[in-house]
């Protein structure tokens, strides 16, 4: 018996192939409804959950287990799943969000990204008619210039902002392929997303270094700095600085790692310098039948990385179980993209 803690990529890749290799499966997730980030952080407009829930009925047919709204490590302990089943496998993601700690930080109208976006999905759910963080009708700035910003962007274009502005603190990429980066590697080339070709502007080269008061207890502008990159490192401009307005914040600045919550104290879990969950070659951590998959112990990543982890994981489960194993491994756990 297996359990998979996190029903997102990683942990639904996982326990499909655990189930197809025969073991019994159940995935815990601490939501409402089965799915992690595909579900309620990914827009509708970019991945339809049409997809998603067809998957997870193919998964039942299959024998998986689904058990929503548990939040391992408080409903249940670690320590509780480990004499409950042979293995298990994390698959918890990289949630723990980079914040903005200036003066204004405080103020109404200032959001993380990841509040945002599930309630957005949360209405094409069904949940509800209304958000409680709603863009309509207001200036709208995400700051982080990431994919999570362009869900940011094209959400808030869809629930009738006034404008949308996505700020970046690196300069704006070429629009060619740099020399330095040849290929195979990935090239870090200026790209506009279906989001960004529908609305919104892009200022590039500025830091976020105050949130000012509309005088009513709201955000009601940015004070921008500008920047240059300059040796690896961020300097402000001479007379750079300049204000933006804004009724409505979004962090989009990435994450640093799986969250430090009772779990990881409960298992007794290695981390490494960035906060992310150790892993050996076959995806086991330092406690023995206990793996990590995904986001997890790679870091922030993308989705296909969190599949190709989650079916590696399983096969080392599987060969930890039964002693050796046929599911297929894509990647190891260092495995990283081309870049340089």
């Amino acid at each position: 018996t297996v359990a998979v803690v996190g029903s997102g990529p990683a942990g639904l890749a996982a326990a499909q192939q655990l189930a197809r290799a025969g073991h019994t499966v159940a995935v815990y997730e601490r939501d409402d409804r089965i799915g992690g980030l595909l579900r309620y952080g990914i827009p509708e407009f970019k991945m339809e959950k049409v997809h998603l829930n067809r998957r997870l009925q193919q998964m039942e047919a299959e024998g998986v287990k689904f058990r929503a709204g548990m939040n391992v490590g408080v409903d249940v302990t670690g320590e509780d799943l480990r004499r409950r089943y042979d293995a298990v496998v994390l698959a918890v993601g990289a949630t723990e969000r980079r914040d903005l700690s200036v003066a204004g930080r405080e103020l109404d109208g200032v959001h993380q990204a990841m509040d945002y976006l599930p309630l957005a999905n949360r209405v094409c759910e069904g949940d509800s008619d209304t958000v409680a963080i709603d863009a309509a009708g207001k200036h709208v700035v995400v700051i982080g210039g990431g994919d999570t910003g362009a869900d940011c962007l094209g959400t808030a274009t869809r629930q009738g902002a006034a404008s949308v502005t996505q700020l970046e603190i690196m300069p704006r990429p070429p629009e060619e392929r740099p020399s330095a980066q040849p290929w195979p590697t990935y090239p870090m080339t200026y790209r506009v997303s279906s989001a960004h070709e529908e609305n919104g502007d892009r200022v590039y080269s500025v830091n976020t270094t105050a949130f000012i008061d509309n005088g009513e207890g709201n955000v009601g502008a940015l004070e921008l700095t500008e920047v240059e990159f300059v040796d690896g490192q961020f300097s402000p401009v001479e007379g750079g600085i300049r204000q933006l307005k804004a009724d409505l914040v979004l962090f989009a600045m990435g994450f640093t790692g799986p969250e430090r919550g009772p779990l990881i104290d409960q298992l007794g879990l290695e981390l490494d310098g960035r906060g992310n969950i150790v892993r050996a070659n076959n995806y086991e951590t330092n406690v023995d039948g206990v793996f990590a998959a995904g986001d997890a112990g790679r870091g922030q990543s993308l989705i296909v990385w969190a599949i190709a982890e989650g079916r590696a994981a399983a096969a080392g489960v599987d060969a930890y179980l039964t002693g050796s194993t046929n599911l297929p491994v894509p990647i190891p756990p260092t495995a990283r993209p081309l870049v340089v």
